[in-house]
């Protein structure tokens, strides 16, 4: 087979989930996390966006409905993860979860970015992040990209809401 590079314009599209129960899924997705409802498609599905895309998450009880979540030590999605177009967009949701005591499971600044880690109410992982520009990327000493994970200054995150 010919080596293939997908286009560099190419995005991830969607994630469609399955869950346990429709309604606390949309609770948490668009009641805690603020996304917006598109439409139901039936009783056991539901399409959700940011800024009117057609869906940014599929939520769906199909095979799954009152079922228990996955095993973490089985393979399948790690996380979800949803940029936000920029800092102050991770410290208003980052505060929303505070306020409402959701449970984190992390926080990490990586280099490239600033993230908040936790589970939806089925336990599939959640990464809320944003990217630093470009040229603030960290190098190594031979130019190339190099990521770390560690502590997320989380008060510096607070500070973005008072500017």
């Amino acid at each position: 087979m010919e080596p293939y590079t997908i286009p560099t314009s190419t995005r991830i599209g969607h994630v469609h989930l399955k869950v346990t129960d429709l309604q606390r899924s949309l609770d948490f997705y668009c009641g805690l996390l603020g996304f917006e409802l598109v439409m139901k498609y039936g009783k056991d599905a539901a399409f959700i966006s940011a800024g009117g895309y057609h869906h940014h998450i599929g939520l769906n009880t199909w095979q799954s409905k009152g079922g228990r979540p996955a095993p973490k030590n089985a393979a399948g999605l790690f996380h979800t993860a949803i940029l936000l177009p920029s800092r102050k967009d991770l410290a208003v949701i980052f505060k929303r979860l505070i306020d409402s005591k959701y449970p984190l499971t992390g926080a990490a600044d990586h280099g490239v970015s600033e993230a908040i880690y936790l589970d939806d109410p089925d336990e599939n992982g959640v990464e809320l992040y944003w990217d630093r520009p470009r040229e603030l990327w960290p190098l190594d000493e031979d130019g190339e990209l190099t990521m770390w994970t560690r502590q997320l200054d989380a008060q510096g995150l607070l500070g973005e809401l008072g500017k």
